[in-house]
């Protein structure tokens, strides 16, 4: 029986260690979140249903349900439209990732991988697996922060993945390259930090810069971006994929492709917002929102409004004071007046997952 460990740890060397051990054994591995509460973590555990479970007690057994040979990885998605699902990821998946990346990097024997994002995302995971695949020198840190970072360049880290958020509390020349995910990346941005597209389905980023890896194939369906790869997930824990008799991934992401292959990534098919017969995408918005002097940060998002069917709405971090009405001016400056902002929310914070991005419904469903 090839069993599915649940690694009920932080991220650190013993974390590797585990790691390494159940795919020695032919065993495949499911990492917790860390961050969820008690109750939430039991939840995942019985719906994914590992049969065994290693935390800082030891190792013990657990009623749950064994995987297929060749199975490397379960790793739950982020969950943004509703109950998470678990994508498994092959052997065959894993490598073909790490090898594809690394060749895009350009990654040699001088190279070190600093892992310091939740191993729970495939965003960090994939940090850990294609070092140990490619056998590329690891430095981990249990969580960010900005001494870690520090101290794993001091220690000869060369490569590290980060969100947006993350960047701007650090030095980004003390890496080579710095691989951004999770969420909109700043603009502009170092030159040595690279924008990165992909899901839980693809194993971690799978677009670079727009520009698809080795192996990886794309396609537009009706607005959709479509892609079929070796990096792709055999499918889902309960039997159930997003994959079509073609190998061709649906992904939910809306997008189109440029003349010279490249790919646009527009948001997810949720998030765009049709005020008044317009279609608006949040992410422009944002990023001409958060160029005003009085801003921190923000979030757009649509809600159901009676005269235009959805109305965006600004949820904005300021210093200092700030009006929808020098909000929508300056949005205008330079994108077109539909996608000015109709309501402005001043919150303390902008709520967001692990991986930085914003929880955009949360935000909707708060306006009362």
């Amino acid at each position: 029986m090839n069993e599915l460990v649940c690694l009920d740890l932080p991220l650190g060397d013993r974390f590797v260690a585990e790691l390494r051990r159940a795919w020695d054994a032919g065993d495949a591995v499911f990492p917790l979140d860390q961050r969820l509460p008690p109750a939430a973590q039991q939840q995942l555990v019985e719906s994914i249903a590992p049969t065994r479970i290693v935390d800082a007690r030891g190792s013990s057994a657990h009623a749950g349900r064994p995987v297929e040979t060749g199975d490397a990885l379960v790793v739950a998605t982020s969950g943004s439209t509703g109950q998470p699902k678990a994508a498994v990821l092959t052997h065959g998946a894993v490598r073909a990732s790490a090898f594809a990346v690394h060749e895009r990097l350009g990654v040699g024997p001088g190279d070190t991988w600093f892992a310091c994002l939740p191993p729970a995302h495939v965003g960090g995971l994939s940090v850990v697996t294609r070092s140990i695949v490619t056998g590329t020198r690891l430095v981990t840190a249990a969580s960010f922060s900005p001494e870690a970072y520090a101290s794993a360049a001091r220690d000869g880290a060369t490569l590290v993945s980060l969100v947006p958020t993350a960047l701007l509390r650090v030095d980004p020349g003390l890496y080579r390259v710095i691989v951004l995910g999770g969420s909109r990346p700043p603009s502009p941005r170092p030159s040595n930090c690279i924008a990165t597209y992909g899901m839980t389905e693809t194993g971690s980023g799978v677009v670079y810069d727009g520009i698809p890896l080795v192996g990886v194939e794309t396609r537009i369906v009706d607005g959709v971006i479509h892609l079929r790869c070796p990096m792709l997930m055999r499918g889902y824990r309960d039997g159930s994929s997003t994959i079509d008799n073609e190998g061709w991934l649906r992904t939910g992401d809306m997008g189109s492709l440029n003349d010279d292959g490249s790919v646009r990534v527009d948001g997810r098919e949720g998030d765009l917002i049709i005020t008044g017969g317009e279609n608006v995408w949040p992410e422009p918005v944002e990023a001409a929102i958060d160029t005003h002097p009085a801003v921190v940060e923000s979030c757009v998002a649509g809600v159901d409004d009676p005269e235009w069917g959805q109305a965006v709405h600004a949820f904005v971090v300021v210093r200092g004071d700030l009006t929808l009405e020098a909000v929508r001016e300056h949005v205008k400056e330079t994108l077109p007046a539909h996608c000015a902002p109709k309501h402005l929310h001043v919150v303390e914070t902008i709520p967001r997952t692990a991986l930085g991005k914003p929880m955009r419904g949360a935000l909707a469903a708060s306006v009362g």
